[in-house]
């Protein structure tokens, strides 16, 4: 995009693992800013108590089963997460077993990757979020030292529903409530 277009100003937008991942493209500096939306890390001990005993039996007792019978994580088949291959959830489980989650494989190198993103991310989350509570969005926004951030948690009420959960920002219904408010005005603010 940035090479079609070399004049325009473009941000990125990231949804759960997007926002997690910035810090790894190679070209995390092109956007002039980033929204992450319903993202933070997924440490199982920072999930919401809701969460927790299912990512406990998902870590400690599915996946260590499943990948060597498998080859493969059937999470259809087992109505869990989805498909994956071996190396993907194997790596996902390591992090999520990690308070430093992403940062807990490569050490000090990724944590100098977060660090070095310069653009300024606005965070939006979401209060009745059931896979990422308010520690997981501190936890994975703070390896962003680098970058000015702009932290927004939304509850439902405050804009007159009862539930928006991990995917309800992406809902039709929610085009004038949330991307109108809350989307919008980051893309049109000239700064940054």
């Amino acid at each position: 995009m940035k090479n079609a277009f070399p004049t325009r100003r473009f941000t990125g937008l990231g949804t759960s693992l997007g926002g997690q991942i910035l810090a790894f493209f190679p070209q995390h500096e092109r956007p002039s800013k980033a929204i992450t939306v319903a993202t933070g890390s997924g440490y199982w001990l920072e999930n919401t108590w809701t969460l927790r005993s299912y990512v406990w039996w998902l870590w400690y007792f599915v996946v260590p089963i499943a990948l060597p019978i498998f080859g493969y994580f059937p999470g259809r088949r087992l109505r869990k997460v989805g498909d994956l291959p071996r190396g993907v959830m194997a790596q996902w489980r390591s992090w999520c077993l990690h308070r430093d989650y992403a940062a807990s494989v490569g050490g000090e190198p990724i944590r100098r990757q977060y660090a070095a993103v310069k653009t300024p991310i606005t965070s939006l989350s979401f209060t009745d979020n059931e896979y990422m509570s308010a520690r997981n969005t501190e936890s994975l926004h703070g390896f962003y030292t680098g970058a000015e951030r702009t932290m927004t948690r939304i509850a439902p009420q405050q804009i007159g529903v009862k539930r928006l959960g991990h995917f309800g920002f992406f809902r039709r219904r929610y085009a004038d409530s949330l991307w109108q408010s809350h989307v919008l005005p980051v893309l049109d603010n000239k700064a940054g």
